[in-house]
């Protein structure tokens, strides 16, 4: 009847008493021709009139249940906007706004602005989840909500002007640290920085001390950390404030801090200042700590040596002593250098790097100082001893010597014999040898290089020693071209172990037999063949016969009848008389005689004729000074020879030579042995 007279006003008054869903079915279905004039009614006229909630919830219901979006913001619209007894209820607020989102988003911002009694966070997850960003930034704006706010501005509209305005506007801490978070992630940590700080926000401070190490934002940092530390007195925070304030050079603060109570790890930053070259703040941390040694290290950067050497005495490790000795070398400052080399000497094993490192840059004579100094020390060992003799022989020969007499024994002589031959020391060369009891070498070398090597000495007292023999004949072979007037000398001393022949036919062959006469003498009495032979040719050479009868007479070790022949016709009487000697020696009687005859010996040719006892021979002899009308020589021989003599044959002679004067004594005495016989 309504529909028919268009009497949509009481039909839509009807419709809302009634409070039937399904009568609000019927007449919203999309085929009711008469819908539109009906909804307009009801959202004009009957829910205006309603003072029933539950008229409005069905009414509301209905229209949700016909899917009538539009339809029911106009409704909604009326009832909330229009200043209703309902305009206040917060579920048609929120429908209002939401069913906005899900038809028209254009009146979204509108409702939000005007309506004051939704439920705001939820409306604006909603908007959030439906890209509605500006319209959620809004809701949380509007009710204070301002982390929520900002957090919208940060991460959905993506604009971080907007959210350090809005930040700026609110001031709160909570919205700065959103703010700073942000900030950070994307790499504006100076920003960042700022907004911690005005956040009053520590939390991060891990994060935030990264990044500042990162972009190099030291000042910003060394502010924030020390907001941090008001609030939490944290390990990490204390020892990255310390290394901020290093790099900021704040070393007055840093020195202030760090003797004041506090939680850093001091040691840690230490390395790290050291690490980065930073080395005032490093002296600063590495003092407080009582690290000596890195602060002995750090000093040395300064250049400051003598504090460095400091630190390194109370150090006193080997590691220290070494690189602070080293920076002292480098800064040529030769005298602490040494006060920490005499700390390194005394290890065996650091002894060559220091040494090297000396040599490298070409320090010798300092080098030597120090090792000079170093050899009083306690623990002074084999090492250093061999270095320095090294040392002395490369750039001071004339102390190598003098160093080699007192230390000789403490040295590593294989080692320093190199060195002493690659430098041409050959007296120390020999020296050492001596030492080392290579005697062989030693004499070689003084033979290869007498001029520097040679001491008369020296070289006997080792000649004696050697293993090789056939040294000796080198040896004589040196002296000779060397030292000639000494050779004698030479000889004595060889003489125990000589080969005294073949020394002999050395001396021969080289036509030097006169200058050894007194080696030979020396060595007679062993009677060696060869020595005598060429003692007796010396002998007749001078023409000492006395000396060669001495020779003959005390050593028989020569060839008699060679030497006879060759005396028995040299110009002088005196060998002639020692062949005739050697004859007779060697029972030639006869030989023996005739040369005496020959030489009118007449007493030696009696003797030998005596000696011979030969009958014949004496009777010849007899016979031949009658020839020579020795007369005399006659009688003495009748006495000479008496028991070779026959009496008749005597004095057949006297008869026959009218000598019997001269035979008579000769024959009183046989008459008397005749008779006495008798």
């Amino acid at each position: 009847v309504c529909n028919e007279n268009s009497l949509f006003k009481s039909l839509s008054r009807y419709l809302v008493r009634r409070k039937d869903p399904e009568l609000w079915a019927s007449v919203l279905l999309e085929s009711n021709p008469y819908r539109r004039p009906l909804i307009d009614q009801v959202v004009q006229t009957a829910l205006s009139e309603t003072q029933d909630p539950e008229e409005v919830s069905v009414t509301v219901k209905a229209f949700m249940t016909a899917d009538l979006p539009n339809e029911l913001i106009e409704l909604l619209e009326k009832i909330v906007l229009d200043n209703s007894v309902f305009s206040e209820h917060r579920n048609l607020q929120n429908l209002l706004i939401l069913t906005a989102i899900k038809a028209d988003r254009t009146r979204v911002m509108e409702y939000i602005n005007r309506l004051d009694n939704y439920d705001a966070p939820d409306i604006a997850n909603i908007a959030i989840s439906n890209e509605l960003f500006e319209e959620a930034f809004a809701i949380f704006r509007k009710f204070d909500v301002n982390t929520s706010a900002v957090q919208v501005l940060i991460e959905h509209i993506g604009n971080l002007d907007r959210a350090y305005e809005f930040a700026e506007r609110c001031n709160e801490p909570a919205v700065w640290s959103q703010l700073a978070k942000a900030q950070l992630q994307k790499g504006m940590v100076k920003e960042a920085i700022d907004s911690y700080i005005k956040a009053d926000d520590p939390s991060s401070y891990m994060e935030v001390v990264q990044a500042a190490n990162a972009s190099g934002n030291w000042e910003e940092l060394v502010k924030y950390l020390q907001m941090a530390r008001k609030k939490a007195r944290e390990s990490y925070v204390e020892t990255e404030l310390i290394f901020a304030l290093a790099k900021t050079n704040r070393l007055a603060e840093l020195e202030e801090f760090i003797n004041g109570p506090n939680n850093a790890h001091i040691q840690q930053v230490g390395d790290r200042c050291y690490d980065e070259k930073m080395y005032e703040a490093a002296k600063l941390l590495y003092n407080n700590v009582s690290n000596f040694g890195r602060l002995a290290s750090t000093l040395v950067h300064l250049g400051e040596y003598q504090a460095a050497v400091d630190g390194a005495r109370k150090a006193n490790s080997t590691r220290t002593w070494k690189e602070v000795c080293f920076a002292c070398v480098d800064g040529k400052e030769f005298r602490l250098a040494q006060m920490c080399g005499l700390h390194i000497v005394v290890h065996a094993d650091e002894l060559e790097e220091l040494i090297n490192y000396y040599q490298d840059r070409g320090y010798f004579e300092e080098l030597i100082t120090m090792l000079e100094a170093a050899l009083g020390l306690e623990r002074a060992h084999m090492g250093m001893f061999t270095e320095l003799a090294i040392l002395y022989s490369k750039f001071k020969p004339q102390k190598m010597r003098e160093h080699l007499e007192l230390f000789w024994s403490r040295v590593n002589i294989p080692k320093v014999l190199r060195a002493a031959e690659q430098a041409h020391l050959w007296a120390e060369l020999v020296f050492l040898y001596d030492k080392y009891e290579e005697y062989d070498n030693a004499i070689i070398t003084m033979m290869n290089h007498p001029t520097d090597a040679w001491k008369e000495g020296q070289f006997k007292d080792i000649i004696t020693k050697v293993a090789n023999v056939e040294l000796y004949y080198k040896a004589v072979q040196f002296y000779l071209e060397f030292k000639p007037l000494l050779l004698n000398d030479l000889l004595m001393v060889l003489s125990p172990r000589l080969d005294h022949t073949r020394a002999v036919t050395f001396f021969t062959k080289v036509k030097q037999l006169p200058l050894v006469k007194p080696y030979l003498r020396s060595v007679q009495n062993h009677n060696n063949k060869s020595v005598n032979e060429s003692l007796n040719n010396l002998f007749i050479i001078e023409e000492d016969y006395q000396a060669l009868r001495t020779s003959i007479d005390a050593y028989d070790n020569f060839d008699n009848i060679s030497l006879a022949q060759r005396l028995e016709k040299h110009e002088l009487i005196e060998f002639r008389r020692i062949a005739a000697y050697l004859f007779k020696g060697n029972n030639r009687w006869k030989q023996s005689v005739e040369l005496c005859k020959k030489d009118r010996l007449y007493k030696d040719a009696m003797q030998y004729a005596s000696e011979s006892k030969d009958t014949e021979l004496a009777e010849e002899l007899l016979q031949w000074f009658l020839q020579e009308n020795k007369r005399e020589c006659f009688g003495a021989c009748l006495f000479t020879c008496y028991d070779l003599l026959r009496p008749d044959v005597v004095l057949e002679t006297a008869w026959r030579h009218n000598i019997m004067d001269f035979a008579m004594p000769y024959f009183i005495q046989v008459m008397k042995e005749y008779l006495t016989k008798v």
